[in-house]
């Protein structure tokens, strides 16, 4: 399904690479990424992003754009991606598979169109994704209105669990949040925040 056209934006102040309108080769790929399971759930329908990257672009940053993608607040994890072949590229990590491959070192160009393999985030709670390289390359022009530096997600759906199944802050076991107080505990930046609006 074609996505709707978006308008052209500045790149970010960080981004180094100016917007212009000439035409840029597709040399980016498209990465369908989909959350499948998580600390023991199943997800249907699976919540999803679309992700551009760069061949350039090791898989270490792939998984870092997915991590923040999917609101991972605590990144302090392992992480694993399985293509087939039994290839394996993991965290550089001493207690890494052995002939795994480091994910800061493997750059993305080893991927075919249309290859499919999977993502694995917290090696603990298991949060697993299907990846999906898309059939054709992008013009990052056309889809973010610049280059970005790293790889950057422009397509998505999808309610996205929290990383440990906290519902509100200081959420644990079987805690409830307190009664929901409306408008009243909000200052009055809004016409209808604050104790006194209506």
């Amino acid at each position: 399904m074609p996505l709707p056209c978006r308008r052209r934006v500045p790149a970010p102040s960080h981004e180094s690479t100016p917007v212009h309108d000439a035409p840029v080769a597709r040399t980016w790929l498209s990465i369908r990424i989909e959350l499948v399971e998580g600390r023991g759930d199943r997800y249907w329908p699976r919540p999803g992003r679309i992700v551009g990257a760069a061949r350039r672009h090791t898989f270490a940053d792939l998984a870092e754009a997915i991590d923040v993608a999917f609101a991972r607040w605590d990144r302090a994890h392992l992480h694993q991606f399985d293509l087939p072949g039994d290839r394996i590229v993991t965290t550089d990590d001493e207690d890494a598979p052995e002939d795994s491959e480091p994910s800061t070192k493997t750059r993305l160009s080893t991927l075919d169109l249309g290859a499919q393999f999977s993502y694995m985030f917290d090696l603990g709670d298991m949060w697993t994704h299907l990846c999906t390289v898309g059939p054709s390359r992008i013009d990052p022009f056309e889809e973010f209105g610049y280059e970005p530096e790293r790889p950057l997600p422009y397509w998505g759906w999808g309610a996205i669990p929290d990383q440990y199944g906290r519902e509100f802050d200081d959420h644990e076991g079987g805690d409830r949040p307190g009664e929901d107080p409306g408008w009243k505990d909000l200052p009055p930046l809004h016409p209808h925040w604050g104790a006194s609006r209506r």
